[in-house]
């Protein structure tokens, strides 16, 4: 039986799609439920709020949704980043909606002075007027990345007029960000977002974890046993993106191994296990310079301390935890620490419940092993 060749079957980082989507079944079905009633002309009359820790899915899930609205005959899929539309100004021609805005624009306005909604209060009406014009000539999913960068400006013309036009033409806004997402849509006086279909993408439990690890081997002919699949499971923690790690590293120890065929032996497992903590340690020396560049790994190591032995605080505990780390004589305040830690997924509620639980359990480990202990002198 011949070894693996090429790139193999697994795509790490950079949002690409999985060759498996373990555990996403859920968010997949409620897609193709709007997919269904935009084909058939049907106003969804809302949004999609997507939101997690960096790493988990998001931007894949998206990718995912514009390949399977795209395959759809009569449902056009668009994808934009926050960074297309940096000004309102931006977004008319971003959203390919000019012509019609035109149209619906007095003579004597510019196109871009009907974009800027802070500054039009008929901006985000007649914004509205042209996405549901186009809409109707071909039911449209927009797709928006990195949401939480959006400016307040951007944020409240585009989200404004995404409502409105959702509500009479088949146009679905899907917002995808950070944990931050939710306050940062606060931000952008559009409080309608509250009733959106809000989706929180989180780590996945071990079932999941194990089988987008173990098909794709399978679909290759390659053979994993049970001790070494559960294994890989503990040490993935259930992020998405170690999966794709540890699949990828167990794919190149075998086309350097000899004698094993497209079997995982103890020699294969002990290989991809050490290239495997070698770029999970890279990624968290990153995290690592990340914190400490925002001078937060103080208050990330005080907040990693109290999740020892926790999978979850409640607000009381974490409150707590902050309080401590922004009486440090340097860095960011209680309030300000705590705002932080969330938007870079450290922390997170992942369950809309009024509980916290780490981004990433063993980067709470490496935090705690390698950040310097509190100055409590």
């Amino acid at each position: 039986m011949r070894r693996p060749s090429g790139r193999g079957p697994f795509r790490p980082g950079l949002g690409g799609i999985p060759p498996y989507f373990a555990g996403r079944e859920e968010e997949q079905s409620l897609f193709r439920d709007f997919f269904g009633s935009l084909a058939q002309g049907e106003p969804p009359a809302t949004v999609v709020v997507l939101y997690g820790p960096r790493g988990n899915g998001k931007t894949a899930l998206l990718r995912w949704a514009e390949r399977e609205a795209n395959s759809r005959e009569g449902l056009e899929a668009e994808w934009l980043t926050a960074a297309d539309i940096p000004t309102a100004a931006e977004t008319a021609s971003q959203l390919r909606v000019t012509s019609l805005l035109q149209r619906l624009t007095p003579q004597s306005v510019s196109v871009a002075g009907v974009s800027v909604g802070m500054r039009n209060p008929d901006g985000p009406a007649r914004l509205a007027r042209a996405l549901a014009e186009r809409a109707n000539s071909r039911p449209l999913l927009l797709l928006l990345d990195e949401a939480h960068t959006l400016t307040p400006e951007a944020g409240h013309l585009l989200l404004n007029a995404a409502q409105e036009a959702g509500a009479v033409s088949p146009f679905l806004l899907v917002l995808a960000g950070t944990p931050d997402l939710p306050a940062r849509l606060s931000e952008m006086s559009a409080s309608f977002w509250g009733r959106a279909e809000k989706v929180r993408l989180g780590r996945l439990e071990d079932g999941p974890t194990a089988e987008a690890i173990r098909r794709p081997l399978r679909a290759e002919g390659i053979t994993l046993d049970e001790d070494a699949l559960a294994s890989i499971v503990r040490e993935s923690h259930g992020y998405p993106y170690f999966t794709q790690l540890w699949g990828g590293a167990v794919w190149k120890a075998l086309r350097r191994a000899s004698g094993s065929g497209n079997r995982v032996t103890p020699e294969v497992l002990a290989a991809a296990s050490s290239a495997f903590e070698e770029k999970r340690n890279d990624y968290y020396l990153d995290r690592f310079y990340e914190l400490q560049k925002r001078d937060l790994l103080e208050a990330a190591r005080i907040v990693a301390e109290a999740f020892r032995h926790r999978s979850r605080l409640d607000d009381r505990e974490y409150r707590a935890a902050v309080r401590a780390a922004g009486s440090e004589d340097s860095g960011p305040g209680a309030p300000e620490a705590g705002v932080a830690l969330e938007h870079l997924g450290f922390v997170w509620r992942a369950k809309g419940l009024p509980g916290w639980e780490p981004g990433i359990p063993s980067l709470m480990d490496y935090i705690r092993e390698y950040a310097p202990a509190p100055n409590r002198s």
